[in-house]
């Protein structure tokens, strides 16, 4: 070895030591947690799509607040308190002290301005904005308090404006409207704050407060599932917070204690075209129910990443937990061919509602084999897929998603939905299983299943939680 060489090669390893990488796997410095994560389509929060995006965006911006759909109360973040006396105008009182991360203050009419930008732009939010709070007025009478008149009452909005799509921008993004540089280079309200512009590769982020015990800073790296997988086994990486199909069984021997699973706000159903002749009777409706075989389709062309459905609402929005799986969320291809036969269901083709979801065709098969009813393999008229992603933890999203996508208007559902709504958020649960068992009983839609997350860590990890619109929450997890 030449005189050059032996001195090159101390002087990479301490190169290698000083940026917080070794090949021997070595963990960085006490302070750094090394995350994995799939490629986010956007950081711009109210057009997040992924749970890359949500996780992203949880630890980049605070919400208005917190809210349990299960018991129905908020956990007061960037707000101090929602109050109406009427459940039509609602005040919105901000915190004192909020900051973007470039300096400037979070207030009142930061909000106003972002949520009217928001249905401009027709963002994934807008939604929210639009079809859901329905407000005629949204005004900041003063730095700290948003009023908003609703044209209806309705006792969902602390739910609706919890979610994290709402986050606020700065005057500086609301200005330029340059919403590409924007996602690159994100100024938000949260525990972090991005350090340098976003890369495909991922990025960093820096902790704004002191929080002892916790990472000051976060490495985020974008790559394949498995790999980061094993890169977590070999200590290469500290979190990868998604796990593939195919080391889903071995995951609960890996990780034993080091791993979660959580909820997201994705959900699916078969809807059925209620006017057609052949779908009109809810017999009919049941017996197709009996014949899907959740288990065998999450294990298949799902890839392990879905939980199938025990009740209509999701786990991410549903007022507390069911007692039992609901009967047409079970399989039972005897009793579907049965009830089929009850109805005198036609021996003739059933086509299936033409659509971009991967797993119609694998389902319509599936049913076709289990209840004995011949499919076409063109599209038609027939049960069709509906794919949901929620925006926000009420269930009130979903519903009106469903009624809408099936025209249901059966035995008074539209003023059951509407009693829902207005009821305060903390006693509406029980009004919402009222509204999801008429659903279960007339079944314009078959519940099939929600997604989930996945998460596993290395031992110097510890504190990892998520939730179903956050995902990992980057801000509470400790290293060592």
């Amino acid at each position: 070895m030449t005189m050059r060489l032996r001195l090159l090669v101390p002087l990479l390893a301490a190169a290698l030591v000083a940026a917080g990488c070794s090949e021997s796997g070595e963990p960085p410095a006490p302070d750094v947690l090394r995350v994995g994560l799939a490629a986010p389509a956007t950081l711009l929060p109210a057009d997040v799509r992924d749970q890359s995006g949500r996780m992203l965006a949880g630890a980049l911006w605070t919400p208005l607040a917190d809210y349990d759909p299960a018991t129905g109360r908020s956990t007061p973040r960037a707000a101090e308190a929602f109050t109406s006396s009427d459940r039509i105008t609602w005040t919105v009182k901000l915190k004192d002290g909020g900051k973007f991360h470039d300096g400037t203050p979070v207030t009142a009419q930061s909000y106003v301005d972002t949520w009217k930008t928001i249905g401009a732009e027709q963002w994934q939010a807008s939604r929210v904005i639009k079809d859901l709070l329905r407000a005629k007025e949204i005004t900041a009478p003063d730095p700290l308090t948003i009023r908003l008149v609703l044209d209806r009452p309705s006792g969902q909005v602390p739910a609706l404006l919890s979610s994290p799509a709402l986050v606020p921008l700065p005057a500086s993004a609301l200005t330029s409207r340059d919403w590409n540089g924007f996602a690159q280079r994100p100024v938000g309200n949260g525990p972090f704050r991005l350090d340098g512009p976003w890369q495909p590769s991922g990025g960093k982020l820096i902790r704004v407060a002191d929080a002892p015990g916790k990472a000051r800073v976060i490495e985020l790296k974008t790559g394949d599932a498995a790999a980061q997988y094993d890169e977590v086994k070999a200590g290469k990486l500290d979190l990868s917070t998604f796990v593939p199909g195919d080391r889903h069984e071995a995951m609960h021997a890996d990780f034993a204690q080091r791993h979660v699973m959580w909820a997201l706000p994705t959900v699916a159903y078969l809807g059925f075209p209620l006017t057609a002749q052949h779908f009109s009777d809810a017999t009919v409706r049941h017996g197709f129910a009996l014949g899907i075989d959740r288990a065998a389709l999450e294990a298949g062309v799902l890839g392990k990443q879905v939980d199938p459905a025990k009740s209509l609402l999701p786990p991410a929005v549903a007022p507390g937990e069911r007692s039992s799986t609901c009967r047409p969320c079970t399989f039972d291809a005897g009793a579907g061919k049965s009830l089929l036969s009850q109805a005198e269901f036609p021996a003739t083709p059933v086509q299936f509602g033409q659509s971009q979801a991967s797993w119609l065709r694998p389902l319509a098969e599936q049913v076709g084999a289990a209840v004995g009813v011949p499919l076409a393999a063109e599209p038609g008229q027939g049960p069709f897929a509906i794919d949901v992603a929620l925006m926000t933890p009420s269930p009130q999203e979903v519903l009106a998603k469903l009624a809408k996508a099936t025209g249901y208007q059966s035995d008074g559902f539209a003023d059951l939905l509407k009693s829902a709504e207005e009821t305060e958020a903390g006693e509406s649960g029980e009004v919402y299983r009222l509204v999801e068992n008429q659903l279960l009983r007339d079944l314009p839609v078959v519940p099939l299943w929600s997604g989930h997350g996945h998460a596993v860590w290395a031992d110097r990890v510890g504190d990892v939680k998520a939730t179903a619109f956050g995902g990992v929450d980057l801000s509470g997890a400790s290293v060592r």
